[in-house]
């Protein structure tokens, strides 16, 4: 029987997020620190307009980019938060996810053989995503000295002349690593001197502590070079409604649209209707939120100098990511022996990108509670490991 797989899927390594969940799943007592979700329930009156909207019978597709509503409240909120603008007609389209922004936005742009620089530690999606769309990934490895940022010096030392598309991963998953204005502008410089266009993934724009995120699409002559990535999962609590969407210039847009079309039809009607919602009266709830997020990251960060474990502060997303190095051991190890012995469920570094080795994600995106009964066993882990030294 001839083979029924393709041997550029088969290559592609699942996920390295999901092999601890999976054990953690049926550990009784067992804590997770390791997903990515807010630990909130939508607000209800994003709720109750995607409730409405069915009890009206709003049940039917709608365009393939998008409701129009929504894509005038994702170009106006854009506009007045970040200082950049869209055309909603022809240059936002709403998408199942962030996660299929960057699909579609990768496969509309490259032809095979074209390099994507991607810089790591960052989300799991962005290397296979590269290879599903004939691209070659070129992984950047970014050092915790310089807190996990992108600088000149290293974007310069991968760039070829087949390089392409710049994957721009901030405010960061998984190190909560953010780019100042002043720190994008030498990467603009580079990005427009070696003709290079920029994905720029924002999902974590409205989760940043200390200062208002800046989108490098607003620096003058990226606008044009720029698909600029964002959705609801993170800041409006919204991860199961499936709603994100991408800004681009309309060349690059309609080809998006037209592999969106095929593969997917449009977004979910219902999770629109709410998302409209969230946008036109959800600030005072991201706040809240993100109020709430500071408070954990802050505790996190003193519990983790306590414990003996150095971690950089970070000042987006919610997520640290703590070294392990001196114990001696892999992220593998240490995270499967802390899973078993005092079952705390993290991810291992590893699991975004290689240089990720040596430290654990943590995601803050639970309780005060839940968090303070982790850092307990953690500790105790910590302090026998220092024993057994």
């Amino acid at each position: 029987m001839r083979n029924p797989l393709s041997d550029r899927i088969v290559e592609i390594p699942s996920s390295g997020i999901r092999k601890f969940f999976d054990i953690v799943s049926e550990m009784k007592d067992a804590i997770s620190l390791g997903v990515g979700e807010p630990d909130f329930d939508t607000p209800w009156h994003i709720r109750e307009e995607g409730i409405y909207s069915l009890e009206k019978g709003r049940t039917f597709y709608t365009s393939n980019a998008g409701l129009k509503e929504l894509k005038v409240e994702i170009s106006s909120y854009l506009s007045r938060r970040f200082e950049v603008t869209y055309d909603p007609e022809h240059e936002v389209i709403v998408t199942v996810g962030g996660s299929e922004a960057i699909d579609i936005a990768l496969r509309a742009m490259l032809n095979p053989g074209d390099e994507v620089l991607i810089p790591q530690p960052s989300y799991v999606s962005y290397v296979p995503c590269t290879i599903l769309a004939n691209g070659v990934p070129v992984t950047i490895d970014l050092d915790e000295k310089d807190q996990f940022k992108l600088t000149k010096q290293k974007l310069l030392e991968k760039i070829t002349p087949k390089t392409k598309i710049l994957i721009l991963p901030f405010p960061n998953n998984p190190t909560g690593a953010v780019m100042t204005a002043e720190e994008l502008k030498d990467i603009v410089e580079v990005v427009i001197e070696k003709d290079l266009f920029v994905i720029s993934d924002e999902i974590y724009a409205e989760l940043t502590y200390g200062g208002d995120h800046t989108t490098i699409a607003s620096f003058p002559g990226m606008r044009d070079r720029t698909v600029l990535i964002n959705g609801f999962s993170k800041s409006y609590a919204m991860t199961g409604w499936r709603l994100g969407y991408a800004t681009a210039p309309r060349v690059i847009l309609e080809q998006m649209l037209k592999i969106h079309q095929f593969a997917i039809m449009c977004a979910p009607t219902a999770s629109q209707y709410a998302a409209v919602a969230a946008l036109r009266d959800g600030d005072k709830d991201v706040q809240v939120m993100r109020e709430s997020y500071d408070q954990r990251r802050r505790y996190l960060v003193h519990a983790f100098k306590e414990m003996g474990l150095e971690c950089f502060e970070p000042h987006g997303a919610f997520y640290l990511f703590p070294s392990i190095k001196r114990f001696g051991m892999t992220s593998d190890e240490f995270a499967t022996r802390l899973l078993r012995e005092e079952k705390v469920a993290v991810v291992p570094g590893t699991a975004f990108g290689d240089c990720g080795e040596g430290f654990l994600r943590i995601s803050y995106a639970y309780s005060l509670k839940n968090l303070k009964e982790a850092l307990s066993r953690m500790d105790r882990f910590v302090k026998n490991l220092d024993r057994k030294a």
